[in-house]
């Protein structure tokens, strides 16, 4: 059986006159127009992936989005061909901080409405996409953010920890994964870190820290020891960064994701279900991104997607 080619990519987008605009880029090669999207290399995760072609592609620096979907087709060389989407809100110092000059792979790059994009795209598959894109914006879902919620790395035992459980450090896998996180998290741009002050936790998110130049806020509210208490503290930290509106890294135990996950969905009036309580299901080192409207969070859970830890 032939091996598939993984890609990503995303459906970039800003508002110009007031009226959502898409960017669509015109190959050279190829002579085709397509949505930017790139094979993954060696060792990539998808959302990094997405980021990095983006950037090599039109030379706009993005974070992500909402998930738009996954588009599978074969190749004339008979391998499959599986591209994952995201959309990618472009601010316009991006676009006055672009360093793209037409090249042997792209051509030009040309920002137009959703109507003209459908006439201008060569391929279904990105038709496809471009139209989940605008079933948002139907819904009036235009700016997200991001709560990413992250179960620590794998951690000494509690069985063969003499000391008090908050100072468990992580094994050599632990710390592996924690590395692991940097590059896929960061294609969310978070604006803030917040971690229990557990040892296991802290040390979870310091690569991301220091790759990003963000301080830890270090919470006992989202500590096992306060869950274990019976603390409602939760409810407060949830609603601190529903309020705040801003792409956040949320840092915890595996037995209080849960309560942390079901916060978010009674902060944001979305009904409870498996699919939130599954999202909280992570194993060590996992995350879970929890998409929601910058402009009317109350509006619900719009998507969530869970990324197993890299290492």
């Amino acid at each position: 059986m032939t091996t598939a080619i993984y890609a990503a990519g995303a459906v970039c987008w800003r508002l110009i006159d007031g009226k959502v605009h898409v960017l669509v880029i015109h190959r050279t090669v190829y002579g085709d127009v397509t949505i930017p999207k790139g094979k993954v290399d060696p060792g990539e995760s998808l959302p990094q992936t997405a980021v990095r072609e983006i950037a090599e592609e039109t030379g706009l620096a993005v974070a992500l989005g909402v998930p738009l979907g996954v588009s599978r087709y074969p190749l004339p060389s008979g391998r499959e061909k599986i591209v994952h989407y995201w959309a990618a809100e472009v601010s316009d110092r991006a676009v006055q901080r672009s360093t793209f000059k037409p090249n042997a792979e792209v051509a030009a790059l040309e920002w137009v409405t959703i109507k003209r994009a459908r006439g201008y795209l060569s391929y279904e598959p990105d038709v496809e996409i471009l139209d989940v894109f605008a079933k948002l914006l139907d819904q009036d879902v235009t700016s997200t953010f991001a709560l990413a919620l992250v179960r620590h790395g794998k951690a000494v035992g509690r069985s063969s920890w003499s000391g008090d459980d908050a100072t468990r450090p992580l094994t050599e896998r632990g710390v592996e994964q924690a590395a692991g996180l940097v590059a896929t998290l960061g294609a969310w741009a978070p604006k803030r870190i917040v971690s229990s002050p557990a040892v296991r936790c802290v040390t979870t998110v310091t690569p991301l820290a220091a790759a990003t130049g963000l301080e830890i806020k270090r919470d006992a509210g989202i500590s096992q020891d306060a869950w274990e208490a019976g603390s409602d503290e939760v409810r407060r930290v949830v609603g601190k960064r529903v309020r705040a509106g801003k792409s956040a890294i949320i840092c915890s135990h595996g037995p209080v994701l849960p309560e942390i996950m079901r916060e978010v969905a009674l902060a944001t009036g979305t009904p409870l279900g498996s699919y939130v309580t599954d999202a909280a299901g992570l194993e060590t080192g996992a995350f879970s991104v929890v998409h929601l409207s910058a402009t009317s969070p109350g509006s619900g859970i719009i998507a969530i997607e869970t990324h197993a830890p890299r290492a």
